[in-house]
């Protein structure tokens, strides 16, 4: 795991001492080496987590065998073994060390890009000077686990893995783009290609751009995709899993362990993050089981526990790593270790970010850190096998919206929003525990709210928004809010299920731009590379040819993936509702951070910055610090952004 940057200037001005500041903004990706490559108007930079060959060998940008090829590299392509014997058995091939970066130069020099990166497994971004073409290309992993931004400032090509790297060239001119500002605040994250920035990109998940050095300044040519979810969807649905119930779960249990034991290989310590729920505690099985079949230790396992009951799973995880035996180390913080974290969000996370699970992601990377350089994590299965609780949509409520007509969905919907909140909180509290939601009233009023969407993708899509209508906050708006995979770009294939529809939409967007944006910046801010087995993309092709049943039943996402875990962990150990990674943030606005937020949201200051109408969010605030609504996701979403926006001006006046 590392850092990369770098920039194409055809002025060729003098290219070294302007890249030093942006690898000195990425130390935290790479604190253990660095390394600068020029060659005329292009200059690449690289910032160095030893993790396989720990010699001077592994050292880049780092330039193939014949020559032709150079190549920063962020992340690990864990079938590298497999793929140096396959490069022999075609033919003599010139090794100098055993890191993955020089079997993808020899891959790339053997086979062309595009053929390289289908043989890839695993998980990257790079960037590829070609000597010879004079050309620069960048590639991206399939769903998106690695950072990759790009795009021209004031007539240079910049591209980095993190933006604060791109705003140490001094080309960089910065600004706020409206519509990345209004996808923000209704999602809680900015959705690729766009950044916060105008004509700055991420590049998609699963796609390589290149770009010719005489590309004329501005000119970007369109991302080239080498792997799509959509043509997995296709490729699933015409050759489905016929098996039985028993050879299904045999085989994702050999799927998932072969993942698993690719992803255990490093040259460093390595443990696993473990909530105690489904997805970690299969990961850590396997992992512990192979690690007692070849003689190994046990597995280090991490977990973060806080002392509000509502939002721990220290217990839990505990419980589990002791039927297994790992190792287990369980911190546990209070509101002030969680609270201190927020200063940093900014540059952790360098572009508004506000899933407020970031703070605990930080913290158990934090603790990992410690002991480790590299961790597994449990992340993907919610999106793969429909564990998220809102995936509850794709059933009732969902025919509800497709078979009644929107008139009598709205006076349903008019009815529910009659009862007051604190009249539905009270009546679910009556409820037998097992029937009991938190903030019932909320959700309930949410529920009138969607049920008035004129179609189920567009419920959905009020689902996964924060402001539903951010075009009454944003000012500058003229375009309107930008497309997403949620509201009609990126089309999928026709027929599919709703519980389908939205498994696919959150993995081309909720995962690549929030989940693993999460795991990625708050693992790098403490040099810690993370891994994710339930992501190898043969894995997530292997799921999407499974039958829908096999993934959620009865109402109960992940029901092939549990039939795995009981083969290692009983299912009381599992067993419980489900309760996210975050912390109490309603209560902390209305509590200890609510002078921060106050100051952050003052009227006079939304006016001055311009880019929120304060109206809107003023009476957000009112409404939560008083109790009459719980405002906390809304809130944090403009909370980020205005911290952000100050620690961006402080550092480069925009």
């Amino acid at each position: 795991m590392c850092g990369l940057a770098g920039f194409l200037d055809t002025r060729e001005i003098a290219g070294e001492p302007l890249i030093a500041p942006m690898l000195e903004a990425l130390t935290h990706r790479g604190p253990d080496d660095a390394g600068v490559f020029r060659d005329a108007g292009l200059v690449l930079g690289h910032r160095r987590l030893s993790v396989l060959d720990l010699s001077p060998e592994g050292h880049q940008p780092m330039v193939s065998a014949c020559g032709r090829y150079v190549m920063a590299f962020n992340g690990e392509v864990y079938n590298h073994a497999a793929l140096r014997e396959a490069l022999d058995a075609e033919g003599p091939t010139s090794w100098r060390g055993h890191s993955d970066t020089e079997v993808m130069l020899a891959a790339v020099a053997r086979w062309g890009l595009e053929a390289a990166l289908g043989r890839f497994v695993g998980m990257f971004a790079f960037a590829l000077w070609d000597r010879q073409a004079r050309r620069l290309s960048l590639a991206r992993d399939r769903l998106g686990e690695k950072p990759l931004y790009y795009g021209w400032q004031d007539g240079v090509f910049l591209f980095a893995s993190e933006l604060k790297a791109l705003r140490a060239h001094p080309a960089w001119r910065g600004g706020v783009a409206p519509g990345a500002l209004a996808l923000f605040m209704r999602h809680g994250f900015v959705p690729a290609p766009l950044s916060i920035h105008p004509g700055i990109y991420k590049l998609p998940p699963g796609t390589w751009l290149t770009l010719d050095e005489g590309t004329s300044p501005g000119a970007l040519p369109a991302p080239s995709p080498y792997w799509s979810l959509s043509s997995v969807i296709e490729a699933g649905r015409a050759a489905p899993f016929a098996g039985s119930e028993q050879e299904a779960i045999d085989a994702l249990e050999r799927h998932l362990g072969e993942a698993v034991a690719l992803q255990r290989v490093a040259d460093v310590p390595l443990g696993a993050f473990l909530s105690g729920g489904i997805d970690s505690s299969v990961v850590v099985a396997l992992m512990q089981s192979q690690a007692r079949a070849l003689g190994q230790e046990p597995v280090r396992t991490y977990t973060i526990g806080f002392h509000e009951k509502a939002y721990d799973e220290a217990g839990h995880a505990e419980a589990v790593a002791r039927h297994l035996g790992t190792r287990h180390t369980a911190l546990y913080v209070s509101p002030e270790d969680a609270q201190a974290v927020i200063p940093r969000l900014p540059w952790l996370y360098d572009e508004p970010f506000a899933d407020v699970s970031q703070i605990p992601t930080y913290l158990v990377c934090a603790l990992a850190r410690r002991e480790v350089t590299v961790a597994l994590s449990g992340d993907g299965g919610d999106e793969l096998f429909g564990g998220y609780e809102r995936y509850r949509l794709a059933g009732a409520p969902g025919a509800l919206v497709e078979q009644v007509p929107a008139s009598l969905r709205r006076l349903f919907g008019r009815t529910l929003s009659a009862v007051p909140l604190a009249a539905w909180d009270a009546l679910f509290a009556r409820l037998p525990a097992r029937l009991r939601v938190k903030r019932a009233g909320d959700r309930v009023h949410k529920l009138a709210q969607l049920l008035a969407e004129a179609d189920f993708d567009a419920v959905y899509r009020g689902a996964m928004s924060h402001w539903s209508g951010p075009e009454a906050l944003v000012r500058g708006l003229d375009s309107g809010e930008p497309l997403t995979v949620l509201s009609g770009a990126g089309g999928l294939p026709p027929s599919l299920s709703r519980l389908q529809r939205m498994m696919a939409r959150d993995t081309l967007m909720y995962l690549p731009d929030d989940i693993l944006v999460k795991v990625d910046r708050a693992a790098m801010a403490v040099s810690l590379e993370t891994r994710v087995p339930l992501l190898d993309h043969r894995l997530v092709e292997f799921a999407w040819s499974l039958p829908e049943h096999y993934r959620r039943r009865d109402g109960q996402g992940k029901w092939l993936l549990r039939q795995v875990l009981w083969r290692q962990v009983p299912r009381a150990l599992i067993e419980r509702p489900k309760m996210g990674f975050g912390v109490p943030i309603g209560e902390w606005l209305r509590g200890p951070l609510r002078d921060w937020a106050e100051d952050l949201l003052d009227p006079a200051r939304l006016a001055r910055e311009g880019y929120l109408a304060p109206e809107p969010v003023r009476r957000a605030w009112a409404e939560h610090v008083s109790g009459a609504r719980n405002r906390a996701y809304p809130l944090w979403n403009v909370l980020m952004f205005q911290s952000w926006l100050a620690a961006v001006e402080n550092r480069s006046g925009g």
